[in-house]
């Protein structure tokens, strides 16, 4: 009897090793690696006997637009770039409770209302479970079938049996494969079955949404080339205990990865939020640290509130904490503070964060977030409703952003009164100064900045 071949595997990067190992030399964790066998393959001399296509000019391609069909959710479809194309495979993850689950639920629904076949497949909860909530979401459908089942061989059993048009894997850590002898949820079994529900979802044609677990960091759980297989990758952000959850995309094949999809968890499920700005805006009175700042997230303008804490602390080194801001930019924004402005702001404990938690990143909120640390750090209100855009040089000077005509209108849209925004940017927006009454103050430096939006009493 042969000597079975086995080879041990990190479950956490997925590196593989011939002996075991305490610290994986990849990712640098500890106790990770997993012994697994090796399966022995029959290597078959007429393996290139099967059709295959020929090499062909670039040009000689068939340019056919893709066909999509909607997911019945404005939001998402926006996201997916316009809606689900035939035969595409999406992974959606996101941390426990935030409401994977239960979009995908509603979507099944809609999709089956509109008349194609769809399959959902549990491998966590029962058949009886999926059918409450799906009494208490509403998305009870004629051509929705679900089915709890792990094993990969029979899921694909189903689909072959069913023929559906859209279908549901609820989540990926569940499934295994017969023939590998690891667990559920390890690097081999994620790695094979992802890999066997893609060919299965090109070939028939299908389009597929793979759930998928987040590890502790928030990254996603099992190897990296789950998200190399699958065409999209959507991330679920949002707290749980708020309302409201922001749908990024990470990765897509068939649109644009910057847009977001805005969702408010209700009663009865995730809900469209159509007008971004009022979810983010509370009705709140002008205070010290608190900037309102135009983004753009894909096409959509979006106005967030800022707000800034800065505050002395005998302790050394101070604390710079933020979970919806780039540390890293607090601290470039803090240096340019003290080095071009004089303010001794760093020895100060720094504390930003956004209204509702959505995390931004982009060069348009430098101005906006300076000026929210430096109103804390004097302990001075800023010019009422206005809104403030910029990025910000090392040097303290102020640089013109991309899409300036999108933010000023949204912020006259919600009733802003008072624009600051870098010089550059003026002459995009200038002929709006005579046709509202909104008061525009252009800028060249930070200096300006804070002289124009902390008037003197």
């Amino acid at each position: 009897m042969a000597k079975k071949k086995v080879k041990y595997v990190c479950q956490e990067c997925g590196a593989e090793s011939v002996k075991w190992l305490g610290k994986c030399p990849t990712c640098g964790n500890w106790n990770t690696f997993v012994e697994e066998e090796i399966p022995t393959e029959i290597k078959s001399p007429h393996a290139l006997t099967t059709a295959f296509e020929t090499p062909r000019r670039i040009a000689e391609v068939d340019m056919e637009e893709l066909p999509r069909f909607m997911t019945g959710s404005g939001e998402l479809d926006r996201v997916l770039g316009g809606g689900l194309i035939p035969g595409s495979i999406i992974l959606i993850a996101g941390d426990p409770g935030v409401g994977k689950s239960s979009l995908t639920l509603a979507v099944c629904a809609n999709v089956a209302r509109s008349g194609k076949r769809v399959l959902y497949v549990t491998g966590e909860e029962s058949s009886r479970q999926i059918r409450m909530r799906a009494e208490r979401l509403n998305a009870l459908a004629d051509e929705l079938f679900i089915c709890a089942e792990n094993n990969f061989e029979r899921i694909s059993h189903h689909v072959e049996k069913v023929k559906p048009e859209l279908l549901i894997v609820d989540s990926i850590q569940t499934i295994y494969k017969s023939d590998i002898e690891s667990a559920p949820g390890s690097v081999s079994q994620v790695r094979e079955c992802s890999a066997g529900l893609m060919r299965l979802s090109k070939s028939s044609g299908v389009t597929t949404f793979i759930i998928g677990h987040v590890t502790k960091d928030g990254s996603l759980a099992g190897p990296r080339v789950l998200e190399h297989i699958v065409d999209t990758v959507l991330f679920f952000e949002g707290e749980r205990n708020a309302d409201f959850r922001v749908l990024r995309a990470i990765k897509n094949r068939f649109g644009a990865t910057s847009e977001i999809g805005l969702f408010e968890m209700r009663d009865t499920g995730l809900a469209d939020v159509p007008d971004a700005s009022k979810l983010f805006l509370p009705e709140r009175a002008d205070d010290i640290g608190s900037v309102i700042v135009p983004t753009v997230e894909g096409t959509r303008p979006l106005l967030v509130e800022v707000q800034a804490l800065v505050a002395p602390t005998p302790f050394m080194p101070p604390r710079r904490t933020s979970d919806s801001v780039d540390v890293k930019r607090i601290q470039l924004l803090l240096a340019v503070l003290e080095k071009r402005l004089h303010l001794s702001i760093g020895a100060c404990d720094v504390y930003v964060k956004t209204a509702g938690g959505i995390k931004i990143d982009e060069p348009a909120t430098d101005l906006p977030i300076a000026i929210a640390l430096a109103s804390s750090f004097a302990n001075r209100k800023l010019l009422p409703q206005s809104v403030i855009f910029g990025e910000v040089g090392l040097s303290g000077e102020v640089r013109a952003v991309s899409k300036a005509r999108q933010r000023v209108d949204e912020s006259i849209r919600m009733g802003f009164t008072n624009i600051v925004l870098p010089k550059k940017n003026f002459a995009e927006v200038s002929k709006l100064s005579a046709a509202t009454k909104a008061n525009f103050f252009p800028v060249e430096n930070l200096r300006d900045t804070l002289k124009l939006s902390m008037p003197r009493d």
